[in-house]
């Protein structure tokens, strides 16, 4: 398969923490993060560091709007995926397992993004 994003970062989003990973023509490389602000804005920091130009994520309930929010303001292109879609396939059980395949899946082009309404709608109470 050919490779249509060449830096990408896949992210398996919980409540507490965030497993990245972030694999580019140098290779790749895992971090996990707290959901707290300052951790979130390190993660932002590092995904810049890479020059990833595309994250995509797995998160179920709301977890993923404040990353979603610093990736707008950074003009990082972002994909929610759909935690089934992904998890249709067999043999992978870690965070650190996920992220890696949201990654690759990522760079070959495999994935759809969920809807995601634009910030003013997100805001709306």
């Amino acid at each position: 398969m050919d490779i249509i994003i060449e830096r990408a970062c896949g992210m398996d989003v919980h409540k507490d923490n965030i497993t990245a990973c972030i694999i580019t023509p140098e290779g790749k490389e895992i971090k996990t993060f707290s959901t707290k602000t300052s951790s979130l804005i390190q993660l932002i920091d590092w995904i810049k560091k890479h020059k990833c130009t595309h994250v995509a994520m797995e998160s179920t309930g709301v977890y993923w709007k404040p990353i979603v929010n610093l990736l707008e303001a950074e003009d990082i292109e972002f994909l929610v995926v759909n935690a089934q879609h992904i998890k249709s396939v067999p043999g992978r059980k870690t965070d650190v397992k996920d992220a890696e395949w949201i990654a690759k899946l990522l760079r070959h082009g495999l994935l759809k993004a969920s809807f995601i309404p634009d910030r003013n709608q997100r805001e709306v109470n």
